[in-house]
């Protein structure tokens, strides 16, 4: 990375922080949504960690991790708003016109990204932590799930830095939010995966994170699982979209 390119990333990730302090609302919509979540989920259905054979210490801890991915990979979804905010506004074809290699301007957002999931992690752990959510594991355990959730979060800024520079409108959100959404909601949500039944199971074995949401509740519980395989699947991912992200930016500079 040459001193230009990382001045490049640096400045695109400096213009989009000052944009989130001069706007601090902006900051939320990624920890709201999945704390409005937590507490349905702790309010009408925290019966079910009382269930026989359920399988897992502690409901709220359960919840807990979904709700931490579910907020990270949110700060990447908005993230990805802002991109196509900024190509449909013409910020991005400036943006293009002063990067000699402009794969690093989405290296720019991806900091931004991984700061406001940071954010929201802090923010939706204190909450958690509140509510008397007890922890089992240690500092490196707490440590392995907030990086599951940073990649996670680097995987979903990647593929919406694709649709974004692909459509370059923020309409185009929902081919975002959508997806992220249904992947979420198609892994083990409300009980562990052997108490799911039929095409639910079956969808959620296939799930790339899954492995990652088993394995950060197995961080969370002190008895790790599917580590190898939750990392291989995340750090796939973010591969992945960032294929899928320099094509983005391929068909951005013909447009």
């Amino acid at each position: 990375m040459t001193g230009r390119s990382v001045s490049v990333a640096l400045g695109v990730a400096s213009l989009n922080l000052r944009g989130l302090l001069n706007d601090p609302p902006k900051l939320f919509p990624p920890m709201l949504v999945p704390l409005f979540f937590f507490a349905a989920f702790k309010g009408a259905l925290s019966g079910i960690g009382e269930t026989k054979g359920f399988g897992y210490y502690d409901f709220t801890a359960f919840q807990c991790v979904f709700i931490l991915f579910m907020a990270s990979m949110f700060a990447g979804v908005f993230t990805a708003f802002d991109i196509a905010s900024d190509f449909e506004s013409g910020m991005g074809r400036r943006l293009m016109a002063a990067a000699p290699k402009r794969m690093y301007i989405i290296v720019g957002y991806l900091i931004v990204s991984v700061g406001r999931a940071l954010i929201a992690i802090a923010v939706v752990w204190g909450v958690v932590l509140a509510t008397g959510m007890p922890v089992r594991g240690g500092p490196l355990d707490i440590a392995a799930l907030v990086l599951l959730a940073v990649l996670l979060n680097l995987a979903t800024t990647l593929y919406g830095a694709g649709i974004a520079l692909r459509f370059q409108s923020v309409a185009a959100g929902t081919l975002v939010l959508i997806p992220v959404f249904m992947l979420l909601f198609l892994t083990p949500v409300f009980t562990p995966r052997d108490q799911l039944t039929d095409w639910v199971q079956k969808v959620a074995g296939v799930n790339p994170l899954t492995a990652a949401m088993e394995s950060g509740r197995g961080f969370l519980a002190d008895d790790p699982v599917s580590v190898g395989l939750a990392f291989a699947a995340t750090g796939g991912l973010v591969v992945f979209f960032a294929g899928w992200a320099f094509l983005g930016m391929r068909k951005a500079e013909q447009g």
